[in-house]
């Protein structure tokens, strides 16, 4: 996979001759709704012809093995497919082998070594019975490159049929599935959710769901209702109690706790609450984790910071998620979601308190669009990516990269006259943040939050790592 920026004077047809690939290709994979317009500055997915393959309408993927040469069983394990009747219009596919013609010279160690595979397995796929004789112009299969595991997470909010399509279409990306929310009261029961929906896709897929708690109340998180659970222990000692039977009757493997604007002086009480969870979940088999507000440093003032004790969830806990985005925050002024800059901050100080191996970074699925100039008051309208480069395109303006911050960012006149800002993702972004959580050796990453189309960020995403399931 190759990510290309549309320059000016790019057809879809010329960047496809240019990476030798078919022009259908790039286009399912990118979901282009017009493929006679590309926008300046827009990054585009590139399959590559003979290692990758999108899904095309009526496709099976027994067809594709048959066409490809490679065993059925073989297709769906490297790309953690479960269920064989479950592939879509638009899945970029990676291929188990690849094939390569040997040149003048080449020896297999060599050619081991280019693709970062052993000698060995290239000979049990090619069965090669004399490893020291080969022919220029043989043409052998090369098996993938094996990508770093990690652990995705993927908060959702839709909880009905359309959430249910899309964890089936996008499942095998994920290693835990996060419907959102089961809040507390203030009696330590929990409010209810019907989100058995998406919990049947996730099973489907194979993708472990984890109960979310949080103390959000009339559409905003509420300190008061947290102190009041925490300051009692009493109160835990229900509330678990009501939490592990909603997760025995749901089928739930974990549960993930969101407390924001927790008051400063229930720190310890919030500590405490997370020990007696443990103690009684961990046992159980449920793992227990934790959203994190992003701090970049201990003693961090404000109320979304200072009752989340980094060191002790740390500690504690199976892991946590680390809320890297939302700098670009729909009542504030225009700037990127999460601007890498920004994010390395946060980690650069949780990796002194917390093990890499217990950190999710968190990754936005969205971008904003400002009114500016920006007034006190004022509110973003929430866009997907792909909505973005909709917009873009829709009044000719080109899209921009900002280096330091890794995203893209436009600025459009609308039809009334008044000038617009947008910050979103794209594949350059996204691989950016892919980086970032190699580079730290972090457990993983998590999204915030589904229903937010797309389509470049999940092939950006399996070409950097395979998931644990």
């Amino acid at each position: 996979m190759r990510i290309h920026v549309a320059a000016s004077g790019d057809t879809l047809w010329a960047v496809a001759r240019r990476y030798g690939t078919d022009m259908n290709q790039i286009i399912l994979a990118n979901q282009l709704d017009n493929p006679d317009v590309l926008v300046v500055g827009q990054a585009l997915v590139i399959p590559e012809q003979g290692r990758e393959y999108v899904v095309q309408p009526g496709d099976t993927l027994w067809a594709i093995a048959q066409r490809f040469g490679v065993p059925l069983q073989e297709l769906a394990q490297v790309n953690q497919i479960t269920n064989p009747a479950l592939i879509f219009v638009g899945d970029m596919l990676v291929l188990p082998y690849f094939p390569y013609r040997v040149r003048q010279g080449d020896t297999l160690w060599q050619i081991a070594r280019r693709f970062g595979t052993s000698m060995d397995r290239i000979v049990q796929v090619n069965q090669i019975s004399n490893p020291a004789m080969l022919s220029v112009g043989q043409v052998l299969y090369i098996p993938r490159e094996q990508r770093p595991v990690t652990e995705i997470n993927a908060y959702i909010t839709k909880t009905g049929e359309e959430g249910r399509s899309e964890v089936l279409a996008l499942g095998r990306n994920f290693t835990y599935l996060s419907p959102f929310t089961y809040s507390i009261r203030e009696d330590g029961t929990i409010t209810e959710m019907r989100e058995i929906l998406v919990l049947e896709a996730a099973r489907a897929t194979g993708v472990a769901p984890l109960l979310v708690l949080t103390n959000f109340r009339d559409r905003s998180f509420d300190s008061d209702i947290a102190a009041t659970i925490l300051r009692s222990p009493e109160l835990k000692e229900t509330l678990i109690t009501n939490i592990i039977e909603t997760m025995e009757e749901k089928g739930y493997t974990g549960l993930n706790i969101d407390f924001e604007y927790v008051y400063p002086e229930d720190r310890e009480n919030y500590n405490d609450f997370l020990r007696r969870t443990v103690a009684r979940l961990r046992p159980a088999g449920y793992t227990v984790s934790t959203a994190l507000a992003p701090k970049e440093s201990a003693d961090q003032a404000g109320l979304l910071y200072e009752a989340h004790d980094y060191a002790a969830h740390g500690e504690i806990l199976d892991f946590v998620v680390i809320m890297t985005y939302e700098w670009g925050w729909a009542g504030g002024e225009p700037w990127a979601i999460a601007p890498i800059n920004k994010v390395r901050d946060v980690l650069d100080y949780a990796v002194t308190e917390i093990p890499p191996a217990k950190i999710m970074m968190g990754i936005p699925l969205y971008g904003r669009d400002w009114k500016i100039p920006w007034q006190q008051g004022t509110f973003a309208r929430t866009v997907s990516p792909k909505e973005a480069v909709q917009l873009a395109a829709r009044y000719g303006v080109n899209i921009q990269y900002d280096e330091e911050y890794q995203s893209p960012f436009f600025r459009y006149v609308d039809a009334s006259g008044q000038e617009h800002e947008v910050w979103f993702e794209d594949a350059r972004s996204m691989q950016a943040k892919y980086e970032t959580i190699k580079e730290y050796g972090l457990r993983g990453g998590s999204y915030w939050v589904l229903g937010s189309p797309f389509p470049q960020n999940w092939p950006v995403l399996r070409n950097n790592f395979t998931i644990e399931k």
